[in-house]
């Protein structure tokens, strides 16, 4: 895949030619692209992809995989981004070529590090799931040919000599069902798993799988072919970075937030310096609670916290007057001398507002740029706490905030699953004693405007007439979990991130 600055000239194939190139709705994505694109349209592409894929997360977190709701949210969403997702529609060509030109683009972005991998790999076989599962049954022995999965579908013959084998070792399959069913010859390497559950029948070295199972064989197949071509993406990468053009995106790509922006614009001078203490109980999310009870202790934060807890309040209205006021305050009562603070860290703070430098309007931290970026070592109290914190250590933590035990269970098996985010929403949802919050979690500063609106009675923070303004960071953050405003947030996010991207390419 070469790129260039211009426009892409669409390329004109027959419709013989349209439907070879993509046979179906969905694929294992076992050959690259080979076209030429814009760098506009590799922009547009990943965003999309990025999107989608986010989409997927959402979904998987407000509803259980498979059921009819989570099918439909899906469909609509892919439909919304002009992806594929259903055989036999017209005119598919455009959208299965998008499909098939993004997922390598994000290849590249997400090939960068275990936690990058791992998540990619998990959206985009909860992608292909849902897929297959729509995919028609006449439809499904050619796809597994296109795959180069060696799976035959066994004659009627073969089957009902089979049958009783076939319905002991699968028990939720009747004979009726099975009458319906294609039943697939598999090599028993292939279907471990369901050897493992005894959930197969086995005979002279073959598994007798219905239908219904072979998505799993097929999921455990794409994970594995997918996993060793991340891995030899990443060999090559040095080769694409050292490419000025895609380096800075595919940089931004892989730390990327889709979210709403929470730039300060409207808030700014919202909260007084005599209110944050009680709203850091209150409404601050832990990985911000945490930074301020250790600012209140040390009278000090290194330069990792004091980013990112001084942007998190810029963005929820601590105007530029009040940022120097209190973290002066603080600093002082850690015997700093008042020069010193005008000298070494004023200017910091007129720089994260705009004010200094290059007179960049730094936004707020995403929670995925605070998982995935500057890790916190000894002495700091930045990061994620769910993340970064030791489980033990956690535990104390959430207890002393007064959490349930079973919400802190909860928590924990979460943080366990490696779902950070959703133990944070899952801890949001138990301090502020609410079921569903109704919101996809993405950002600190959602966070602290979501809770307000709770202890609020759904309105927003009210403005404090007597302290000054403050800029805002421009950040990203996700809405809604009610999936259908989670998926209508992500939508409005492209806006902030593109914006991000032009001054890459600028």
């Amino acid at each position: 895949m070469e790129f260039f600055g211009g426009k892409r000239r669409k390329l004109r194939l027959a419709d013989d030619q349209r439907n070879a190139c993509y046979p179906h709705s969905l694929q294992f994505y076992l050959q690259p692209p080979s076209e030429n694109i814009s760098l506009t349209e590799f922009e547009n592409l990943a965003f999309e992809r990025l999107k989608l894929l986010k989409s997927v997360e959402n979904l998987g977190v407000s509803y259980v995989k498979g059921t009819e709701q989570y099918q439909s949210k899906l469909e609509a969403e892919l439909r919304k981004l002009k992806f594929s997702y259903r055989e036999n529609l017209e005119d598919e060509y455009e959208p299965r070529r998008r499909d098939h030109i993004s997922h390598f683009i994000l290849r590249l972005a997400y090939c960068q590090s275990e936690d990058l991998r791992r998540w990619f790999i998990q959206q985009e076989m909860d992608l292909l799931r849902f897929r297959f599962h729509i995919l028609p049954k006449d439809k499904v022995q050619s796809f597994l040919k296109d795959s180069h999965l060696q799976f035959e579908a066994i004659s009627d013959e073969e089957k009902t000599l089979r049958e009783q084998d076939i319905i002991a070792s699968s028990p939720s399959l009747s004979g009726t069902q099975l009458e319906l069913e294609s039943v697939y010859k598999i090599p028993f390497a292939d279907a471990l798993d369901l050897f493992r559950g005894r959930r197969v029948y086995l005979e002279d070295g073959f598994a007798y799988v219905p239908l219904k199972d072979i998505v799993a064989i097929i999921l455990n197949e794409f994970r594995t072919k997918l996993s060793k071509a991340l891995a030899l993406t990443a060999r090559s990468l040095p080769a694409v970075q050292s490419d000025e053009r895609l380096q800075p995106l595919l940089n931004h790509l892989s730390h990327s937030y889709t979210g709403q922006d929470y730039s300060a614009q409207g808030n700014a001078g919202k909260i007084s310096l005599d209110q944050i203490d009680s709203l850091s109980t209150k409404s601050f999310p832990p990985c911000m609670r945490q930074l301020h009870r250790a600012l209140r202790e040390n009278h000090h934060l290194r330069h990792g916290g004091r980013m990112q807890y001084g942007l998190f309040l810029k963005g929820i209205g601590l105007t530029l007057e009040q940022a120097l006021q209190f973290w002066k305050q603080e600093f002082i009562k850690g015997k700093m001398d008042p020069d010193k603070f005008d000298k070494g860290y004023s200017y910091n703070i007129r720089h994260s507002f705009g004010k200094e430098g290059k007179r960049t309007d730094y936004t707020p931290y995403s929670c995925m740029k605070i998982i995935l970026t500057n890790p916190p070592s000894q002495g700091d109290y930045h990061g994620c706490p769910f993340r970064h914190s030791d489980p033990e250590l956690l535990r104390q933590k959430l207890q002393a905030y007064k959490i349930s035990p079973t919400g802190i269970a909860q928590i924990l098996d979460l943080v366990k699953g490696t779902h950070y985010q959703v133990a944070c929403q899952k801890y949001f949802e138990v301090t502020h004693n609410v079921d569903d919050c109704g919101f996809s979690l993405s950002h600190p500063n959602q966070f602290f405007f979501e809770s307000q609106k709770i202890l609020n009675g759904g309105k927003d923070l009210k403005k404090e007439s007597t302290q000054p303004e403050t800029p805002q960071p421009r950040a990203n953050v996700q809405k809604s979990k009610d999936a259908s405003s989670a998926l209508a947030s992500l939508n409005s996010s492209l806006e902030m991130d593109m914006e991000e991207l032009e001054d890459c390419f600028s």
